[in-house]
């Protein structure tokens, strides 16, 4: 699906590009012409780095969510004719080169997770704060929910979501929770699932500093939305296509992405294929996390292609 500029009249939504200054600087934009960003969401980044490459870069934007493309569509018009947004997963991002044309590319940019705007609406399902139908979905086409894991997965298969994807300490206790509750009646509700979790978990674990459904939550949405599979299949194929002296940026919000980046960079280091710029992540000023809490446990590392 690529956005056009034939749209429906949208409300401004203002997002904020998590260590936008650092991605910018460690990205080399001026010098940069062909650009591809794997996770646009609303655009903020895109944006920011549309405005600090060259004249005549052109810029590729994917994402699997149509509702946020249509979204960044609004903010970079602009810069209409620098760009074009494509809904897509990308772990088909050698398809989107393909298509273009595109055998090598400056820069590769990922910035994961979910974004405030998804999770600000309840009907999406990603957040317990808000009542609303277990969906998680970030493709609104993919036909697997949230609803469809809780509702019909065994509790061995449950456990190991959550021990997977959330690195849940009560991973059993919650699983059997809901199995217990689900022969009952479904459970159809974010507000519904974190409530039975909650009951599920021990009396100290309840008022912790983050909420106890935080976990599964994270694990549910990762498993419907096959973020870390894509993450695995994405990353060397970016690294293939990126050109020499090309450089490649990932913000990461958990251990588990992180990881992934880490250890892919690595690899394709040890072969002489990659220089990692970044030998720790940087991670977001005292300044950034207090305008935006989000941005707390973000890392971004940096490789550059040198083979």
């Amino acid at each position: 699906m690529v956005i056009t500029k034939h749209l429906d009249e949208m409300t401004k939504i203002y997002h904020y590009p998590v260590m936008w200054q650092e991605t910018l600087d460690s990205l080399q934009l001026s010098k940069r012409e062909v650009i591809i960003d794997c996770t646009t969401g609303l655009g903020s980044h895109a944006y920011k780095m549309i405005q600090a490459s060259q004249k005549n870069s052109f810029y590729i934007g994917i994402d699997k969510d149509s509702q946020s493309l249509k979204e960044a569509y609004w903010k970079l018009k602009p810069f209409e004719g620098r760009f074009v947004l494509l809904q897509e997963d990308f772990m088909h991002l050698d398809k989107v080169c393909h298509e273009f044309n595109i055998e090598k590319a400056d820069i590769f940019f990922f910035d994961l997770g979910i974004s405030t705007y998804q999770l600000a609406n309840p009907q999406r399902g990603f957040s317990f704060l808000g009542e609303g139908a277990l969906d998680m979905r970030i493709n609104k086409d993919n036909f697997l929910t949230a609803f469809d894991l809780v509702n019909n997965l065994s509790e061995p298969e449950l456990i190991n979501i959550f021990k997977k994807f959330g690195e849940e300490r009560y991973s059993r206790r919650i699983a059997h929770a809901l199995v217990t509750y689900r022969r009952q009646k479904s459970i159809a509700t974010t507000t519904q699932l974190a409530e039975i979790i909650e009951k599920s978990v021990p009396v100290k674990a309840r008022f912790g500093r983050i909420h106890p459904a935080t976990r599964v939550f994270q694990a549910l949405r990762i498993a419907v939305n096959r973020e870390l599979e894509s993450l695995k299949i994405a990353l060397p194929k970016a690294i293939n296509f990126l050109k020499k002296g090309g450089r490649i940026g990932v913000i990461s919000f958990h251990s588990l992405e992180d990881r992934i980046v880490k250890h892919t960079f690595k690899d394709f280091a040890s072969r002489n294929l990659l220089k990692i710029i970044t030998k720790k992540p940087k991670r977001p000023t005292e300044k950034e996390k207090k305008i935006n809490p989000a941005s707390r446990s973000a890392k971004l590392r940096i490789a550059e292609k040198i083979g």
